[in-house]
């Protein structure tokens, strides 16, 4: 199958990453070291949804996946499981690397309950694959915050063997390509360490069947759109000229597709009307029996507020099934693969 194999390379030279942070500007700032741009602005303290951007990291092709800060409390609880869920979808099959980032100078005792916080929202064995971050900004040299970070503060030392004592400093400021090279090497280490994998677990599965299955769908909806631009193709090269063409026009809109199914699959729309439905059904239940003791018309009033109330606390039973989506397998089905074979295809020569 020509359109999976080329995503399977391109799975193999990319490395996906997570960017979490607790409070503050601080995982922006690391996206922004990592990517070398200015993606997010110097004032950004948290998204309302989650966000994947491409780019380089010393030369490495990497996917670096932002969801809102983990102690946001302008979200939601039912939003910010949405968004964490999203995360996963950008994130699928799964993450080479888990990065928590924090600011030096904001950080207190009470962060050092972020690794369990993340344990618990991205699956157990997660922070196997994760490291801690740590931005500064300030005349300090790196000794002295060495310095600072083993012998000085217990809290951050506490904080980093959290997750195997692995850490690293990064300037808000400053652009240091050798400090790139540094994070990449390791970051290539915990990759190492866990065998060349990615971490996943079911729910990732989960979001990678269910990113896979929109990506059919979309493909299907654009057949006719690819037949002509093929043959349009065909008309205007020849050999490998057009053999280029063709790989270039379908690895364009492969990945245009699978952009689309990452942030819109049925996985994501479900959960949204599962926890809406089951919270509506449990809340209406309990209004009627509250309402029946004042006969039918107590019974119609008492359900429709009941339902009503319960709909808005459906998060809270859909909170319970995102618990056993990171234990429960999901379920296996047979991927049809005509279209992607067909959109795919090696062109005729």
């Amino acid at each position: 199958m020509r359109g999976t194999a080329k995503r399977e390379v391109i799975a193999e030279t990319e490395l996906r990453m997570v960017v979490i942070g607790s409070s503050g500007p601080s995982q922006f700032s690391l996206t922004n070291c990592i990517l070398g741009r200015e993606e997010f602005s110097k004032d950004v303290c948290s998204i309302a949804g989650s966000r994947k951007n491409i780019g380089e990291l010393a030369g490495r092709q990497v996917a670096v996946v932002n969801a809102p800060n983990l102690y946001d409390k302008d979200l939601s609880k039912s939003k910010m499981r949405e968004e964490l869920r999203r995360a996963k979808c950008l994130l699928s099959p799964g993450p080479h690397a888990v990065l928590i980032a924090f600011d030096l100078e904001r950080i207190s005792p009470n962060d050092i309950r972020t690794p369990k916080l993340v344990m618990k929202r991205f699956g157990e064995g997660v922070l196997n694959y994760a490291m801690i971050l740590l931005a500064y900004d300030g005349p300090l040299g790196l000794a002295a915050l060495e310095e600072r970070i083993m012998k000085t503060d217990w809290h951050l030392r506490e904080l980093i063997e959290q997750c195997g004592c692995r850490y690293h400093i990064f300037s808000k400021n400053e652009k240091n390509h050798n400090k790139d090279r540094e994070l990449l090497q390791k970051i290539e280490r915990i990759v190492g360490t866990m065998g060349g994998h990615c971490y996943t677990n079911p729910a990732y599965s989960k979001a990678e069947e269910s990113v896979r299955k929109e990506e059919k769908k979309l493909i299907k909806k654009r057949a006719a759109e690819t037949e002509r631009a093929w043959r349009e193709l065909e008309q205007q090269y020849q050999g490998d000229e057009l053999r280029w063409q063709m790989d270039a026009y379908n690895a364009s809109v492969g990945a245009e597709i699978r952009a689309k199914a990452e942030l819109d699959n049925s996985w994501l729309r479900n959960s949204l009307a599962i926890g809406f439905s089951l919270g509506f059904v449990a809340g209406a239940t309990m209004g009627i029996v509250v309402g029946s003791v004042e006969g039918l018309a107590g019974m119609a009033v008492g359900g429709a507020v009941g339902g009503a109330l319960g709909g808005s606390a459906g998060g809270a039973v859909q909170s319970a099934i995102e618990h056993l989506d990171e234990r429960v397998g999901p379920h296996t089905s047979n991927f049809n693969s005509i279209f992607i074979n067909r959109f795919f295809r090696a062109p005729q020569v």
